[in-house]
This record gives structure tokens, C-alpha cells and sequence, in this order.
């Protein structure tokens, strides 16, 4: 229970929640989409239902993240995949990913279309979540996971609107997440084994596992992203400059 009341495990909690909350804004799209053709007293069951198919889900593919995150070099790439992810969340590409999401006018079908298309687009916030649930360290990694995505799943589906509203008024918002998906890919990466094991892959060179070491990864991390997610953004064409086109 002391684990829980730890400033660690908070901390963790808040890094999931903005974490589904900037990865997983098309889920809102995707249950809209799936769901539009149902009737009235069958839409707010289809969102229910297809929404606690998509956490199942997602809490299983966590929980094989989180073990397969032990083995050697995979959290190194799993760091590199959160840098592109960071980088494209500060330069999105103008296109529309939900134009092949069906409606359906049966409850079940919609459900699994929503199930569907969230396991196809929930591979960056699997990884992500699985990186800051390790940072919280100990035992409790499965909880933090479940009760950050509890947390933030209604958010998502129920606020969207209104987070979507504040993204566009305060462009720092998605900033600071680009932000700290680097962070977290950071401290991910010299904390895989291959790097930090001394007894093990004696080839590879060894970082030291300080708490210094580990910020300053982190915020290295953190400013990579935003510099190359900024570079790529300024050299990429505008989307009312490739409108008049």
C-alpha cells in the first residue's frame, strides 16, 4: 500500500493519463465513426461496450509489453519508436486516417470495429504507457497501468471535444507531451538491460544507473524531441499553403 502513496507512482499516473489523452484522441473518432449508424437506444451501449473491449485490450497488450520490455536492446528500440512518435506529434501529417472506418446499424458489429481499429492504432500508447509504468518501479506496474487508463479512457470519450478545444487554444499542451514521450523514451533507453546489466553483454558499453544519469537522459530526450519534432514542422508545407495548390 506504501507504494501507492509514493510521489513515483503519482507521477506516473499523471504521464499515463496525459499519455492516452494525446495518443488516444482518434479513439473518440473511432467510436463516433463506428457507431453513428446505430439507433439512438443502441448508441450509448455500442460506445460502453466497445470502449471496455478496447481497455481490455490495451491492459493485454501492455502486459505483454512490460515483459517483453526485459529482454535485451528492446527497450532501446522501444525508446527510438517514442522519439518518431514524439517528433510526429509536434509535426502531424495533414491526413484523414478514419476515412476506412465503416459505421454499422448492428450493435456487435460497431463494437468490433471499435475493439478492431483501437488494437491497430494503440501501439504507440501501449509502448509509451509501458515505458512510464516502469518508471514508477516496483511491483505495482499492472495497477498504475489499469487505473491510469480508467482514468483517462472517460476523458477521452467523453471530453474529447473539449480536450481537442484546449489543444488548439494552447498549442503547449501537445508541446509538453511531444515533450515527454521523449522523456520517457530517454530514461526507457539506459535503462535497458543490455546497457545497464554489468555482468551481461560485457560487448556493450555500460551506463551508470544514477539518478543524474537518468534526468539527464530524460531531458535529453525530452529536447531532441522538441527540436527535431520543430525542424521538421518548419520545412514541412502548411496545409492551407498545400490547399491552394
Amino acid at each position: 500500500m506504501e507504494a501507492f502513496l509514493t510521489p513515483e507512482f503519482w507521477v506516473a499516473v499523471g504521464q499515463i493519463i496525459m499519455i492516452d489523452i494525446l495518443l488516444g484522441g482518434d479513439n473518440a473518432v473511432v467510436i463516433a465513426l463506428a457507431c453513428r449508424k446505430l439507433p439512438p437506444a443502441q448508441r450509448t451501449k455500442g460506445i460502453l461496450w466497445g470502449t471496455a473491449g478496447a481497455i481490455v485490450l490495451r491492459v493485454v497488450l501492455i502486459f505483454f509489453a512490460l515483459t517483453l520490455l526485459a529482454i535485451p536492446f528492446l527497450k532501446i528500440v522501444g525508446a527510438l519508436l517514442l522519439l518518431w512518435i514524439g517528433v510526429k506529434l509536434l509535426a502531424p501529417e495533414h491526413d484523414d486516417a478514419h476515412g476506412n472506418i465503416a459505421g454499422s446499424d448492428k450493435l456487435w458489429a460497431a463494437v468490433k470495429t471499435v475493439i478492431v481499429a483501437d488494437l491497430v492504432m494503440s501501439v504507440d500508447n501501449v509502448i509509451a504507457i509501458a515505458g512510464a509504468a516502469q518508471g514508477a518501479g516496483g511491483d505495482h506496474q499492472m495497477p498504475l497501468v489499469i487505473f491510469g487508463l480508467l482514468v483517462s479512457i472517460p476523458i477521452i470519450v467523453w471530453g474529447s471535444q473539449l480536450v481537442i478545444k484546449l489543444m488548439d487554444r494552447f498549442p503547449l499542451i501537445i508541446t509538453l507531451g511531444g515533450m515527454l514521450l521523449g522523456w520517457i523514451a530517454g530514461t526507457m533507453l539506459i535503462s535497458d538491460p543490455a546497457v545497464s546489466n554489468t555482468a551481461a553483454w560485457t560487448w556493450v558499453p555500460k551506463i551508470p544507473q544514477t539518478d543524474t544519469v537518468k534526468y539527464a537522459a530524460g531531458i535529453a530526450g525530452a529536447l531532441l524531441v522538441l527540436a527535431i519534432g520543430k525542424w521538421v514542422a518548419s520545412r514541412r508545407p502548411r496545409a492551407h499553403d498545400t490547399a491552394t495548390v
